[in-house]
């Protein structure tokens, strides 16, 4: 308390930097409606693949691709996102993403062919690898760092996980008031709106200087996951040891090496290796890779399980999942209250904990499962679970960022999530289907699903050892709102907060 009194402000700075600035809430809304917009079409197709395939011919296949496709452009381009918003102007690279991904929607919603969709869908994902990166690092340059930040980016977490939770609902009530094409057409007027209030209310700003992008990097990453997904896909069927497995296998691997390579040497790296130096960049995205590996595919099999096996329809789904929807944003919002008393890394591990916990019940589903205890109370562990543990590690990820590298290292928060799903549907639908083996009987389809949670109950387990080996100690969190609430000694705790990690 000494320290305060050098300081003159009439207020308390922890008083003030425990709100969100009244001038920065159009800013906060703003970038959370892109932010809903991104990750609600991650899952916003799922009840809605039946009907796309009828219309459209896909083949069971290229389903996954109508999801896949979205999230490995998503997850490969984010990084070049999050550098581009540094470089060329947050606000410039918000509406250029936002304006892409909001023409993409009109094109997949018109699509006539299989293939125009599946395009479509991967020119959405290329828009929103530029508009989600932007997203928080708009809203972190809007808030102060401390409580204040760590609320909004709590609010943050929650819009984009109700994004992701609601995708079931408001895709089924889509798809059976209209159609299936409505899941994307949505977008549109909605996309519109946030462009007009964006180019009104949002200042530009950037933190990086004017240089070249690293776009050879964001090629050769994009290309590498796609190669090592479509080979993983490829093994539901011919097998893990084909050469239609094993040559994309193989590919992807030396393309994701050529990545690391190309970064390690080139003057301007899309990301710069030593940000993986910094323990909280580091490990709070190899735990959100993880989690996101199993989370992300749950959307996908519980509307599948409850569309072919027990018979919902579209509609029925979404609603089905509305509780889960719930559970997730409660989690993320009460996240930061909790966090104040355990910390970050605490929380990180519980709420993963608890996920485990709901994908573990969920393993237990049969053919004729009752909705409380098959769909409902599973799922609602399972992402008020999520929703506890982002929100800790997206604070820890991006509170160990310099400045110049805000844009990059949101980029890999939500690259790492999305990259995990993404990867991590490809290998939990081909367990599924190799337990299956192309049966369908209800109840080996359901022994299929039931494996794939199995299998992702152990990934998250694994997370937990890793998060508690390898996740700074909360402390080290503590040390930095404190900072943030007494300027005057800064530099003692920095030097704290060093120490610490």
């Amino acid at each position: 308390m000494t320290g305060m009194a050098d300081v003159p402000a009439p207020a308390s700075p922890r008083t003030s930097r425990s709100r969100i600035p009244t001038g920065a809430w159009a800013v906060v809304l703003a970038a959370c409606t892109g932010q809903f917009l991104v990750v609600l079409d991650v899952s916003v197709v799922n009840v809605a693949l039946p009907s796309m395939r009828a219309d459209l011919g896909l083949s069971h296949g290229a389903l996954q691709w109508v999801v896949n496709a979205y999230s490995i452009a998503f997850a490969g381009f984010m990084l070049l996102g999050g550098r581009a918003a540094d470089i060329y102007g947050r606000k410039r690279m918000f509406l250029v993403g936002l304006g892409v991904f909001t023409a993409a929607s009109l094109a997949g919603g018109l699509a006539q062919e299989g293939w125009h969709l599946l395009a479509a869908r991967a020119a959405q994902g290329l828009g929103a690898a530029v508009l989600a990166p932007a997203t928080l690092t708009i809203l972190t340059a809007a808030v102060p760092e401390g409580p204040a930040r760590t609320r909004a980016i709590a609010t943050w977490m929650a819009v984009g996980a109700g994004g992701g939770a609601a995708g079931g609902l408001i895709g089924g009530v889509l798809t059976d008031a209209f159609s299936w094409r409505w899941v994307l057409l949505i977008n549109v007027p909605i996309g519109a709106l946030v462009l007009v209030a964006a180019a009104l209310w949002i200042t530009e700003g950037r933190a990086g200087d004017r240089r070249r992008i690293d776009l050879l990097g964001a090629v050769l990453v994009t290309a590498g996951l796609a190669t090592v997904a479509y080979g993983i896909v490829q093994t539901e069927a011919v097998g893990w040891t084909a050469a239609a497995t094993l040559v994309p296998l193989g590919s992807g691997a030396v393309l994701l090496a050529a990545f690391v390579l190309v970064e390690a040497r080139t003057a301007v790296p899309l990301i710069p290796l030593r940000v993986f130096g910094v323990r909280a960049v580091s490990s709070a995205n190899v735990a959100m890779f993880l989690m996101g590996s199993a989370t992300f595919s749950m959307w996908y099999f519980m509307t599948v399980y409850a569309q072919n096996v027990l018979g919902y329809t579209p509609l029925q789904a979404g609603l089905a999942l509305l509780p889960t929807s719930v559970a997730v944003v409660i989690g993320s919002k009460a996240a930061p209250r909790i966090m104040v008393r355990t910390g970050a890394k605490s929380l990180a591990v519980a709420g993963v904990l608890i996920t485990a916990a709901g994908f573990g019940w969920q393993s237990t589903m049969g053919v004729d499962g009752s909705y409380l205890t098959a769909i409902c109370l599973p799922g609602v562990l399972m992402m008020a679970g999520a929703g506890l543990a982002s929100t800790p590690l997206a604070t820890l990820a991006t509170s160990g960022a310099a400045p110049a590298d805000a844009g990059l290292v949101s980029g890999l928060v939500n690259t790492s999530r999305t990259m995990g799903g993404a990867l991590g549907l490809a290998v939990l639908s081909t367990v599924a289907a190799a337990r299956t083996a192309g049966s369908a009987d209800p109840a080996e389809v359901t022994a299929g699903y039931a494996s794939a949670f199995r299998t992702a109950c152990g990934v998250l387990l694994f997370g937990v050892i890793v998060m508690l080996a390898w996740l700074p100690n909360h402390r080290t969190l503590r040390v930095r709102e404190e900072r943030a609430a007494e300027p005057v000694t800064a530099a003692k705790a920095e030097a704290q907060t060093q120490e610490r990690v």
